[in-house]
């Protein structure tokens, strides 16, 4: 849901660009999911270029390999299942190496972002990008209630909630240099159906982990339904992207 979401295709775009990846490129995706960067990169690095995604999940591959099929650009794409601290490939393979929306998922990011440098070549770049969830802005009647679920939740469920303001950090101890950081901002004011599926997953799991019993949940959901009534509904979120270059 969140690959097809116009404000989150936005974002990816201007990452892409600011990498930057170009036409020609050899590019490896860690971490691809169902192939949604796969095949934005694959259009952007025409015929000569080549993109490669990884995953720990074989249905999660299986269904990138399916969902790419009739894409235009199906030659330039393989998928393989991969750990991202222990990549299957050669040293300096590609051009570009990137995690989106990764490393918040990660026990070990730095073991992963140096595994990344090690398959980049001489003079290419590493990036990466995450949500930072000490950034989440909600407008909501119960503010010390929205605190206590999306503070409580992250802490459950997320390895590194905070990442995002820490992958420039990441970039330099990897050895890597020129470290560059692009801040963005994902904002929602008419509920969408990706924002809407979010934070009842938040409220699901405030429920789950003992939070907040159910009837509090569906309250604190109700107040979002009521917002949007009053036309006051605000979400927004910041992601940052850090890009940095391995020495030549």
């Amino acid at each position: 849901m969140r690959g097809r979401t116009p404000s989150h295709a936005r974002l990816r775009r201007r990452f892409l660009r600011f990498v930057p990846v170009g036409r020609g490129m050899h590019v490896l995706e860690v971490g691809c999911g169902t192939g949604v960067i796969v095949r934005d990169i694959a259009a952007m690095v025409g015929a000569r270029g080549r993109v490669v995604g990884v995953d720990r999940s074989r249905s999660v591959i299986a269904g990138a390999r399916h969902l790419c099929r009739a894409d235009p650009a199906r030659p330039r794409m393989a998928f393989r299942v991969a750990d991202g601290a222990r990549l299957p490939f050669r040293g300096a393979r590609f051009d570009v190496t990137l995690a989106v929306t990764v490393l918040l998922h990660v026990p070990d990011a730095l073991a992963v972002v140096k595994e990344m440098a090690r398959v980049t070549r001489p003079g290419g770049h590493v990036a990466v990008q995450d949500q930072d969830f000490g950034t989440v802005v909600c407008e909501h009647p119960d503010r010390v209630l929205t605190a206590r679920i999306l503070d409580g939740v992250v802490e459950h469920i997320y390895e590194e909630p905070f990442s995002g303001r820490r992958l420039p950090g990441l970039l330099c101890a990897a050895g890597l240099e020129d470290v560059r950081l692009l801040t963005d901002v994902f904002q929602d004011t008419t509920l969408t159906p990706y924002t809407e599926a979010f934070l009842a997953r938040r409220a699901e799991n405030a429920v789950r982990f003992g939070i907040v019993d159910a009837p509090t949940a569906q309250g604190w959901l109700d107040g979002f339904a009521a917002m949007l009534e009053r036309g006051a509904f605000v979400v927004t979120m910041n992601y940052y992207g850090a890009v940095a270059a391995k020495r030549a």
